[in-house]
């Protein structure tokens, strides 16, 4: 378990280029081992621009290495107050190299989820480019509306893409925990981005699993429109999932944007895969 940054109750980051124009955001970090397991090898890192959690392979030796070494890749970054994707996907591909020396000779491998969200600017306003690997989600709390904003790489997605499972079932699928994309095991990472506009209002939930295995969608929206501080609201959401559970690793990341200037023509993208 590598945990990097924490909670800032406010901090005013001024747009470049544009005179006055400053985003205010807020955040904090919680998590937990859970119930069931003896070591906790979720990662994150909570230092703006970047948030991010990383979950090591549940079953595979020095997941909590590779977590690790994927945010403490993506903090190298972290020297400016605007980030650009594409500075992700080279600290994605360093955690990648430094995993496979972490793995060794282990015939199974070595691997971690990554999702995460960095400010990032377009066309001189402030967004947050959001990214994933895996099945650790990003949602997006807005005008008291939850949407879940990343889409799980798993077998179980597939199914439901297919229209062989419904949403619901997939939660309790058998194979719910099988995922079809990672950090590691030798092969290259490919993130999915998508592009969300830093609206004030906006609030982000980074999590593992370890949360939507236990809480449900309805459960989260709740904890994120109930009007409490970062703060107190990641510590609510990981008390949840202890209380329907734990039994996996649990962490959570939110973010509040408090101020942002208008945007006169927003554009939120769809999944945008960066291959």
């Amino acid at each position: 378990m590598t945990e990097i940054g924490g909670s800032n109750a406010s901090l005013a980051i001024p747009i470049p280029g544009r005179s006055g124009a400053v985003v205010t955001i807020a955040w904090a970090a919680a998590t937990d081992t859970g119930k069931r397991r003896t070591a906790n090898e979720d990662s994150f890192v909570a230092k703006s621009p970047l948030f991010a959690v990383a979950d090591g392979m549940g079953g595979h030796a020095a997941g909590d290495l590779a977590s690790a070494a994927v945010v403490e890749r993506l903090a190298e970054v972290v020297g400016s107050d605007f980030l650009a994707p594409r500075t992700i996907e080279r600290a994605l591909e360093r955690a990648t190299a430094d995993i496979t020396t972490i793995a060794g000779d282990n015939e199974l491998g070595v691997g971690t989820t990554v999702t995460g969200a960095v400010l990032t600017l377009q066309d001189d306003d402030a967004y947050f480019a959001v990214f994933n690997i895996g099945d650790s989600r990003v949602y997006a709390f807005e005008a008291n509306e939850l949407v879940q904003v990343t889409v799980d790489h798993s077998v179980v997605q597939e199914l439901v893409e297919s229209g062989a499972l419904t949403r619901d079932e997939a939660e309790h699928h058998p194979d719910s925990n099988i995922i079809t994309r990672a950090v590691g095991f030798n092969a290259k990472p490919y993130a999915d981005f998508w592009m969300l506009p830093a609206r004030t209002g906006l609030r982000l939930l980074l999590c593992s699993d370890g949360l939507t295995k236990e809480v449900s969608d309805d459960r989260i929206r709740l904890h994120m429109a109930a009007g409490l501080s970062p703060v107190e609201t990641a510590g609510a959401l990981i008390d949840a999932a202890l209380a329907a559970g734990g039994r996996d690793n649990v962490t959570a990341i939110v973010v509040d944007v408090l101020d942002a200037p208008v945007i006169a023509d927003i554009e939120d993208t769809a999944p945008r895969p960066r291959h």
